[in-house]
């Protein structure tokens, strides 16, 4: 009886060890990123994407005015939901050229939260924001800057 109840409490402790580990991984928006910097980079040339749970990330090199380029990393929904929406990982592959709408870091890194991607072909997919505490619109400068 007692090797029992041993057994059922580690097991029921096990499962909610489990159940929590994607919580504590996982973050709100207004922890990381500033819903009052939004940013939108015109031209942004994809060198990657890392499909990885909890977000995907899509890394960018940014033009800036002279000439050099910036490297971002742009957070967006998880896998599957980027996947329901019709995003595959065929649809942005290195090199293509995107417009995409977002969320500065707080740190002032070159991270953002990506709010909406357009893609060569003219569709726009929306990227999702990575939590509660994200605008619900996106209010783009009126005039739109590479950072």
């Amino acid at each position: 009886m007692r090797t029992k109840l041993t057994l059922a409490v580690a097991g029921a402790s096990l499962l909610i060890m489990a159940g929590a580990m994607p919580a504590l991984a996982h973050h709100a928006f207004a922890a990381e990123f500033d819903a009052n910097k939004p940013v939108r980079f015109e031209k942004a040339t994809v060198t990657k994407m890392e499909w990885t749970n909890p977000h995907v990330w899509i890394h960018v090199d940014v033009a800036q005015p002279d000439g050099s380029k910036e490297a971002w990393a742009i957070e967006a929904g998880t896998p599957n939901v980027l996947f329901r929406r019709g995003f595959t990982k065929q649809a942005l592959l290195p090199g293509a050229v995107i417009v995409i709408d977002g969320y500065r870091a707080k740190d002032g890194s070159h991270r953002a939260n990506g709010r909406n991607l357009r893609l060569p072909d003219g569709r726009t997919l929306f990227l999702g924001s990575s939590g509660t505490g994200a605008p619900d619109e996106l209010k783009v400068p009126t005039t739109p800057k590479s950072n």
